[in-house]
């Protein structure tokens, strides 16, 4: 009986196994495999070991571009879980037009990143963008946002902060409609302020959605390509010229595949490497049973 009810098992499992396996692991295993070789996809790939790796370490461009996107996540994933957190917060509270707002944060998500990347270059455009028109009412006159070296990686990081806090906000008011109003009201009784019921309760209660959102948010953030190659194209002088982009110019500029897939790999360990991280962390500070 056993045995059929863990076959029955199995054969539910077997189609996202199947997908894990051919989207991910495979892909990751082949990408390792290329990062032996000198290959420049014309010539014939030439097996090199750990050659690749070696030239990683000397590489300063690549320091360089892994300093970028750590940067980057860390000018996106504070400040995008402290906004999405005070947005559940507000929008969890009964009052008129709460469903409008909700679905209106979450609008800026189902945007695709090209299209938005493409809005905020005008946005921020230093002649005619509508940003510095903005600040000219007021007689501020704005910076050349994405060509000043000091302004545009904080630029690209505001528009994935306000991409993606709408859709981060989502998780955390489910998390807290998840969270028993007696406790609040059995803390309220106790003379707890708003405020330690926040840090005693909710802040808490809320860390296995904070964990959920935490790693696939810097999973993401490590990961940004798409509206930064069409917001700043790594520039200006590379200071937004993260490794996934340093990957891409690598590939398919350069051609040369081996050491592309090298870095990839480096990408690969430093995101499981932090995923890790947070998994301990977490594991030791969640309870899942709120009942």
């Amino acid at each position: 009986m056993k045995s059929r009810r863990g076959l029955t098992a199995y054969a539910f499992l077997l189609p996202s196994l199947l997908g894990v396996f051919a989207f991910l692991l495979l892909p990751v295993a082949i990408v390792a495999g290329v990062s032996l070789f000198h290959w420049e996809l014309l010539d014939s790939p030439h097996f090199t070991g750990l050659a690749n790796y070696r030239r990683l370490v000397h590489d300063g461009d690549v320091r360089h571009s892994l300093w970028v996107t750590v940067l980057y996540v860390l000018l996106t994933i504070p400040v995008q879980t402290v906004l999405a957190v005070v947005l559940a917060l507000l929008l969890n509270q009964r009052m008129r037009g709460v469903k409008f707002f909700r679905a209106l944060y979450v609008v800026p998500w189902m945007a695709t990143p090209i299209a938005m990347g493409l809005v905020w270059s005008w946005i921020f455009d230093p002649a005619n963008g509508a940003l510095n028109r903005f600040l000219a009412v007021f007689g501020v006159d704005g910076p050349a946002w994405l060509n000043d070296t000091s302004f545009a990686l904080p630029a690209v990081a505001a528009v994935q902060i306000w991409q993606y806090t709408g859709y981060n906000m989502l998780f955390f008011l489910a998390g807290l409609q998840g969270i028993p109003a007696e406790l609040y009201d059995a803390a309220a009784t106790d003379g707890a302020s708003p405020l330690r019921q926040f840090v005693h309760i909710t802040l808490p209660l809320l860390n296995p959605t904070m964990f959920f959102v935490l790693v696939t948010n810097v999973i993401g953030s490590f990961q940004v390509f798409d509206t930064l190659y069409v917001m700043t194209g790594g520039g200006p002088a590379g200071s937004t010229e993260v490794l996934n982009f340093r990957i891409f110019q690598t590939a398919f500029q350069q051609f040369d595949f081996g050491y592309a897939s090298a870095m990839a790999m480096l990408l690969f360990a430093l995101i499981l490497l932090i995923t890790l991280l947070q998994v301990r962390y977490f594991n030791r500070r969640t309870t899942y049973d709120i009942s």
